[in-house]
């Protein structure tokens, strides 16, 4: 045998990748009768688990406690001098999160017919990967390698030491003044958040708005609830240069512009794929200009024995469209139920402090097609739920198709927003006309309940 060679071992399906769609399916398959392989080159539980949905949405509620401390006046209660531990907030993020994936971890070791190989896995063949001095080969693969942040090109930008949505997590102290590049949801979380814990923030925006992808009034609403919480925002910042400094740094937005001091530099733009490094051109299987794998309608990539789910495939950038990923993968597979990227609605939320929940198409898009719309619009201000939490800022809207009756999109910016927006969801993937959440009667004092009030009173898009 040649030296440094190692016979293939040989399996049903490889998982690469260990995200959220990773585990259920080996899960699905192995209860199949399956022998699988995962490879997980880093963490367990992928970034929702490890960088993302968990720990972050830890660090929010840390962050609304404290906020909600501070108002304790404002609902007669006297609460004193608030005061952050910041040791003790990231003792508390690294517990559940770690509890998490020590959980994913259990599952995948007790899983029969589940073998876990850690290290990065690249394609020698259509069939065939090594990872580390292993051999894998198996007559199905499936992609979930998940994403990482985009690191643009910024003049001096290199020169000093600038954080990440990973590497902020490790933050144990509270910066003197952070600075974010970036007007996203990542950016705007992290904007808030520290800023609740007490930390001077400034937010640098390249474009004219933040949230560019929601409608002007939700981008507008946005930044009126950073802005009223002291957090400052720098838009059209068109020409970002960074300049190191013995006490840190300083960020020039555009020409001309007075430089802004900070002493810790978060840089939050975007996410790239993780495909670069996996051996792609060996397997046959295409990816797009931006690096994602092209996939059909049912996740299968160029390759047909290969499919690509979750972050790395460009059709959503969440934990809840990799997991539903996973379900028309092995709905396709196993189930004889022939599901389809294209049946999805898009939705998801904004994790600021009062949540953006958002389903369909936006107003702006709806204008765009040129269909003949309704649309509905309500303040938070008039939401009984709201006015007694002492939460009324943003509002809820919505945007119906004027000759079908269907509902075409909606965004609830406001307290429960990411919860409510559930109502109108689920009506939308049922095919139900509005009508029948306009009759349907919701229980009181919820926000929900003026759905309904809502969609009586809406009006014809201009």
């Amino acid at each position: 045998m040649t030296p440094g060679f190692r016979e293939a071992q040989a399996f049903d399906a490889i998982i690469v990748g260990a995200g959220q769609a990773g585990p259920p399916l080996a899960g699905r398959l192995t209860e199949a009768g399956q022998r699988v392989a995962v490879v997980e080159r880093k963490l367990i539980g992928g970034t929702c688990v490890n960088t993302g949905c968990i720990p972050t949405k830890t660090l929010v509620a840390s962050a609304h406690a404290a906020h909600l401390a501070r108002r304790g006046a404002e609902y007669g209660v006297a609460t004193g001098q608030i005061s952050v531990d910041m040791a003790k907030v990231k003792a508390r993020k690294d517990d559940i999160m770690l509890n998490d994936r020590k959980g994913v971890e259990a599952w995948l070791a007790g899983m029969h017919g589940c073998t876990v190989f850690r290290g990065h896995a690249r394609f020698e063949d259509p069939h065939t990967l090594r990872v580390n001095d292993d051999v894998l080969r198996a007559d199905r693969i499936f992609l979930n390698v998940g994403g990482r942040a985009v690191v643009p090109d910024i003049p001096g930008l290199s020169d000093v030491e600038f954080l990440t949505n990973v590497s902020i997590l490790e933050l144990d102290t509270l910066p003197e003044h952070l600075v974010i590049i970036g007007g996203s949801y990542i950016a705007l979380e992290f904007a808030q958040m520290y800023r609740r814990f007490g930390a001077p923030v400034t937010i640098v925006e390249r474009g004219p708005r933040l949230a560019s992808r929601e409608d002007e009034d939700v981008s507008a609403t946005i930044n009126e609830i950073l802005d009223a919480e002291g957090i400052d925002i720098v838009l059209d910042a068109n020409d970002v240069r960074v300049a190191k400094r013995d006490n840190g740094f300083e960020l020039t937005p555009r020409a001309g512009a007075s430089p802004i001091q900070g002493s810790h530099l978060l840089v939050a733009v975007g996410r790239r794929p993780n495909t670069d490094d996996l051996g792609l051109e060996a397997a046959g299987v295409q990816t797009d200009a931006r690096g994602y794998i092209v996939v059909d309608d049912q996740l299968k990539t160029s390759v047909d024995h290969i499919w690509a789910m979750g972050d790395c495939n460009g059709e959503g950038a969440f934990t809840h469209t990799s997991y539903n990923d996973f379900e028309i993968v092995a709905a396709n597979l196993l189930d004889d139920d022939p599901r389809r990227v294209s049946d999805r609605i898009i939705t998801y939320a904004l994790y600021i402090d009062p949540p953006l929940g958002r389903a369909g198409m936006t107003v702006s898009q709806v204008r765009a097609s040129g269909r003949k719309a309704l649309v509905g619009k309500r303040p938070m201000t008039r939401v009984g739920r709201a006015v007694e939490k002492g939460e009324t800022q943003g509002f809820m809207k919505v945007v119906v198709d004027a000759e079908t009756h269907e509902i075409l999109g909606a965004a609830i910016l406001g307290v429960g927003g990411d919860e409510t927006v559930h109502a109108i969801l689920d009506v939308m993937s049922a095919k139900a006309p509005y009508t029948t959440l306009l009759r349907t009667m919701h229980i009181h004092p919820t926000v929900s309940e003026l759905i309904p009030t809502m969609l009586q009173e809406m009006s014809p898009l201009d």
